[in-house]
């Protein structure tokens, strides 16, 4: 009798390992966690003035919770950079940010994302450099635009790059730009995320910034190639409006392709889409004193100020006015 169970259980030990591998396999479609790259995250807590594998350039500071970027204050720029370049072709990437100040309805620039050839290059575009090579992910909380084009803000879009394109940031990067999606982010309590996939030359980016723990989708776009041994990064900029911008933590996965070809060179392709966004009239802001302009604290000082020296000009005329008809009425009794 215990021999028979005996064999009765190892004749169900073969169905029972390719149950929990079956199983395991699904897990890990699910969740990529299995396939975490620590040389490419960023996860709390930061001890010390550094950061291990990345390294910091401008205005960044490093508490225990998180990485700030930039303060809340004007014309600051910062940056953090991995230092090992990605060799995987297919990946995914999770970032707990935070964007927050104290400008109720003026408040800027943002922050962006990278994968790309060059690192810790300074530069114009949400503090780093313009005609980048690879992809960038920009979080554009200020609308610079005022045209028939504008789009609601803040904004999240993605611009792939060879070198040769140019962020057009007084039109809010819309003419390069290979899709994009509005997300309220900025001065939330609760976490702000987003996830960034490229699969099988696929990227797909969601987000999840209504408190709701679920993401939501932002972008979705076939055709894009990107090589591999490029770098991430972040980086922010403020310019005459300001903000706080944190990245809270960076979770980096390998995504394991099945049917993956070994015999292309990934690390030479040039960077691509077959799609951009539908292209728009680049139409200039109209011309004028403060026409269709939103009025920053620049302009709204020197209105201020133009319209105090009118009103003193107005005050001394009428002085000498009133005083040069006092003296001819007095010359008429004499």
């Amino acid at each position: 009798m215990a021999s028979h169970r005996a064999v009765e259980c190892v004749c169900f030990l073969p169905l029972i390992t390719v149950f929990l591998t079956l199983s395991l396999a699904q897990e890990a479609q699910k969740t990529p966690g299995d396939y975490l790259k620590r040389e490419h995250s960023l996860i709390r807590p930061y001890t010390g003035a550094s950061l291990p594998m990345w390294d910091i350039i401008g205005n960044t500071m490093i508490t225990n919770s998180y990485i700030r970027l930039t303060p809340d204050k004007q014309s600051r720029s910062g940056s953090i950079w991995n230092k090992v370049p990605l060799r995987v072709p297919n990946w995914e990437m999770h970032c707990h940010f935070k964007v927050h100040g104290q400008g109720k309805s003026l408040y800027g620039d943002g922050f962006a994302l990278w994968y790309t050839k060059d690192r810790m290059r300074a530069g114009d575009v949400f503090g780093n450099q313009d005609y980048h090579t690879g992809l960038g992910i920009y979080f554009d909380t200020y609308s610079n635009h005022n045209g028939p084009h504008n789009h609601a803000h803040p904004y999240i879009s993605a611009q792939i790059n060879n070198g040769t394109l140019h962020y057009d940031h007084d039109r809010d990067g819309t003419h390069t730009e290979l899709a994009g999606c509005p997300a309220q982010f900025r001065n939330k309590q609760y976490e702000t995320q987003i996830a960034i996939r490229y699969y099988k030359q696929r990227l797909t980016i969601m987000t999840d910034v209504d408190g709701k723990s679920e993401w939501k989708p932002c972008l979705d776009v076939d055709g894009v190639r990107l090589p591999t041994g490029y770098f991430f990064g972040a980086s922010a900029a403020t310019g005459e409006l300001a903000d706080n911008h944190d990245i809270v933590s960076v979770k980096v996965y390998e995504l394991e392709v099945p049917d993956l070809d070994e015999s292309m060179d990934y690390a030479n392709i040039e960077p691509s889409a077959d799609l951009f966004s539908p292209p728009r009239d680049h139409v200039d802001d109209p011309k004028g004193a403060f026409k269709n302009a939103t009025l920053t604290w620049k302009r709204m000082f020197l209105l201020i100020f133009c319209i105090i020296i009118g009103v003193i000009l107005c005050i001394v005329v009428g002085v000498v006015v009133f005083q040069k008809r006092q003296e001819q009425q007095r010359k008429r009794f004499y």
